[in-house]
């Protein structure tokens, strides 16, 4: 669940271990939806059948479908400043997809606060490490510093 707190708290947070988000299934159909959103049909994540005769043995979730993921299921964890009106994605820095996401597994996002900055003007930059971790399967499907801007 999120945590509302002043810039003040939210800096006694950094380096904490903000927990984990609920776990969130990667179906076919979720991959062939992004696949039809994206124009990405490569058939490593939409035909089954050919996907099954790589050395993933089977589809996998595409990297950014993986990454848009965490836009959803961050929210649980995260650092939400008191007063704020507005909070938008302002990007990531570092990413990187540490292991392919096979259709059928399930993932979670896991946040820990790196940092905060006051940019003036009641705006805030948040830096969160944000890793996508997949049940049962001790890599992560990827690891990225993310940031959003918080104005109060």
């Amino acid at each position: 669940m999120a945590q509302m707190v002043t810039p003040e708290g939210a800096r006694a947070l950094i380096g904490t271990d903000l927990g984990t988000s609920d776990w969130v299934l990667v179906d076919q159909a979720k991959v062939n939806a992004f696949a039809d959103v994206t124009g990405d049909h490569q058939f490593i994540h939409v035909d089954p059948e050919a996907a099954a005769k790589t050395p993933f043995g089977g589809p996998i979730a595409h990297g950014f479908l993986t990454l848009s993921l965490t836009a959803a299921l961050q929210p649980s964890n995260a650092i939400v400043l008191q007063g704020i009106k507005m909070g938008i994605n302002y990007g990531c820095d570092k990413l990187r997809f540490l292991q392919p996401v096979r259709v059928g597994k399930r993932v979670r996002v896991r946040g820990k606060l790196l940092g905060i900055e006051d940019k003036g003007g009641g705006r805030y930059l948040l830096r969160n490490e944000t890793t996508v971790e997949i049940e049962g399967e001790d890599k992560p499907a990827l690891i990225a510093e993310w940031l959003s801007m918080q104005a109060t």
